[in-house]
């Protein structure tokens, strides 16, 4: 299912969980802004080349908007606005004072060398600086995209509106950037991993897990899960998946795939098939790529007890339904990868301040957020009845009604 789809079906439900007001509830779906704006460079070679970049601004009634900026090649309108959505949601979860944006642009960085990369970005900063702001919009790296990225944007919003640390997150270190930032989110999985254990008397030590993605959430997850005594029993990406029955010894899978670019060739476990990484026994599968990877065609084999979504919609409304019946407890994305935005929140908190914060203070903060918002989401679903799910988009979206109406939306 389209994600777009999927995001407003979650949210329908929500609201009519809700018994939100019709006229409201479509006022909330809308976005606030969609920009859509060229980006023509000149490559190495000299040729010009266009892309197409996008930005959607989806709601600021709890704050300036707050979501990162992707390169990828399936960058388009329909997603843009899916995340753009669940970023509202997510903020609103996590209860940081923020609203929801997304945006990118239709390109493979892959294709792309270091100086085009640059080019390109400060274009579309060019294109786009009038409409974001430190109390507008504030992007940060998403899939394709970095600190340097990042950094890039800092610099060419700065020529127009001086010094602005605090426009994007996500930075290095020596331009305002937050230590902890970079396993955050991979942090707030595990944070929320333990949190959704303990309901069940259960603990990370001497569960087993798999994790399908090993960029910078799933190896931060799968190292951290490992430090905890949690067994990690396969791991994959596109470039290899391994299996060990007995656990994987993250560290060295870590050093080799520093070292040869790639999960293939590690000798501390077995090569599988990537399509049935997914479908592997284990206590808790944590997707951590991209979306719509659980589908009604895989759902009914899949083994987990537990889903940690630690990627955006990796599970169909389809496959939801399958895995309910099945008794898998899914914990919801819009929480569960919230780690990220919420550090980012930090980030942001210390640059308007100018005063930075030890790595200590950070993760216990972060700790101390995902802790409060899985109590508030299991009130929820004790209020209303309903999943996980549901209890976090009643949350989020009960949270983001409140402040839009006090702000007097029909005015």
């Amino acid at each position: 299912m389209n994600a777009l789809t999927a995001t407003s079906r979650n949210f329908r439900n929500a609201a009519r969980l809700l018994g939100l007001d019709s006229k409201l509830e479509m006022s909330l779906l809308i976005p606030f802004r969609e920009i859509k704006v060229e980006c023509t460079i000149p490559k190495d070679d000299g040729t010009l080349v266009s892309y197409v970049g996008f930005r959607v601004q989806h709601d600021n009634a709890r704050g300036p908007m707050k979501g990162g900026i992707r390169y990828h090649p399936e960058v388009d309108p329909d997603e843009v606005n899916a995340l753009a959505q669940l970023m509202t949601w997510k903020t609103a979860v996590a209860d940081i004072p923020y609203g929801g944006a997304k945006g990118g642009i239709g390109c493979n960085p892959k294709e792309l060398s270091m100086s085009e990369l640059e080019r390109l970005t400060r274009v579309f900063t060019q294109k786009i600086h009038d409409l974001i702001g430190i109390h507008t919009d504030v992007p940060a790296p998403d899939m394709g995209t970095n600190s340097q990225t990042m950094a890039w944007i800092l610099d060419e919003y700065s020529k127009f509106h001086g010094h602005s640390p605090a426009i994007v997150t996500g930075k290095p270190l020596d331009l305002g950037g937050s230590l902890g930032r970079d396993a955050a989110t991979g942090r707030g999985v595990v944070f929320a991993t333990e949190a959704l254990l303990a309901e069940y008397g259960k603990s990370i030590a001497g569960m087993s897990f798999v994790v399908q993605g090993f960029g910078n959430v799933g190896s931060w997850a799968a190292q951290l899960i490992h430090e905890r005594g949690g067994k990690v029993v396969a791991v994959g990406d596109i470039t290899g998946v391994i299996e060990n029955p007995n656990g994987i010894d993250i560290p060295a899978l870590l050093k080799h795939k520093t070292e040869n670019g790639s999960l293939k060739g590690f000798q501390g476990g077995d090569a599988m098939e990537l399509n049935e990484l997914l479908l592997r026994e284990c206590d808790v599968l944590i997707p951590c790529a991209l979306g719509g990877v659980i589908n009604r065609d895989n759902a009914a084999d899949i083994k987990a007890k537990f889903i940690i979504e630690a990627a955006n919609h990796p599970t169909d409304p389809e496959a939801d339904e399958i895995l309910s019946k099945k008794g898998v407890v899914i914990l919801p994305d819009i929480y569960a990868n919230a780690g990220g935005v919420t550090v980012s929140y930090f980030e942001w908190v210390q640059n308007i301040q100018g005063f930075m914060w030890e790595e200590e203070k950070v993760n216990n903060e972060l700790r101390r957020y995902m802790q409060k918002a899985f109590k508030n989401i299991k009130e929820m679903c004790r209020t209303y009845n309903c999943n996980l799910r549901m209890g976090a988009f009643t949350l989020g979206v009960n949270r983001v009604a409140r402040a839009t109406i006090l702000r007097g939306w029909e005015a």
